[in-house]
């Protein structure tokens, strides 16, 4: 049978106050999905909400001479169109691999303070199964807490977008806090790329981190080498 992944898409498409749209951004699916698809893996796409995960227009504009992206667009969309509703998937972590969270500013507004969401992630985790994400997606790990109290990210090494990196799209002040200054708080060892928009994919055990669009691909083929023991 072959590897199953639940991929974990936001339902958030406003970007705080600014009035700008906001979602997933569009690499950071495309390029792990090439990833797993091209090893067989299986994907299955959830969201809080359920339906639609809105996908963020401006990446689709960044990314519009990406081979990768721009097939992915046109040819998958189903997997953001028709999601299942995040709740439907609590207490199935047995029937899944690897959960995995792409990024994007969405992330950070409603998979931070979803329950829904830390639970699952939380039963992933403690089920032994491989737990990933990308730029923002990690946002979703930062407050999930396992079974005893200690909490997800505690004494593990873990990427993110980065401060500098923020600072540079001018968007600190949309954001409702720095994922960077946030993964340290909550005990994690944050470590990043020598300089913004490098490369950086972080693997402690089982859980895989990429710090930006550029480590998307290196998180799907990470993600591929632990589901598979490679």
């Amino acid at each position: 049978m072959a590897p199953k992944i639940l991929v974990i898409l936001t339902s958030h498409d406003k970007l705080g106050d600014t009035g700008k749209p906001t979602g997933w951004f569009l690499p950071e699916f495309a390029h792990p999905h090439r990833e797993f698809t091209s090893s067989s893996l299986s994907i299955t796409t959830a969201s809080p909400s359920g339906g639609l995960a809105p996908l963020d227009p401006a990446s689709i504009e960044m990314y519009k001479d990406d081979p990768s992206s721009t097939s992915f667009l046109q040819n998958h969309k189903s997997l953001w169109e028709n999601t299942a509703k995040l709740s439907t998937f609590l207490g199935r972590a047995d029937e899944f691999d690897a959960v995995f969270v792409p990024g994007g500013h969405g992330p950070m507004f409603d998979l931070v303070v979803d329950e829904t969401s830390q639970k699952v992630i939380a039963e992933f985790a403690e089920k032994g199964k491989v737990v990933a994400a990308v730029c923002h997606g990690p946002g979703a790990f930062v407050n999930v807490k396992l079974s005893g109290g200690k909490h997800l990210l505690e004494g593990k090494e873990v990427t993110g977008f980065s401060n500098a990196e923020e600072e540079i799209m001018g968007l600190t002040k949309a954001m409702p806090f720095l994922l960077e200054d946030k993964i340290k708080q909550e005990g994690g060892k944050f470590v990043k790329a020598d300089e913004p928009w490098g490369e950086k994919v972080v693997v402690d055990g089982k859980l895989i981190t990429g710090q930006n669009p550029a480590s998307a691909k290196g998180v799907g083929e990470a993600v591929v080498r632990a589901v598979k023991g490679g």
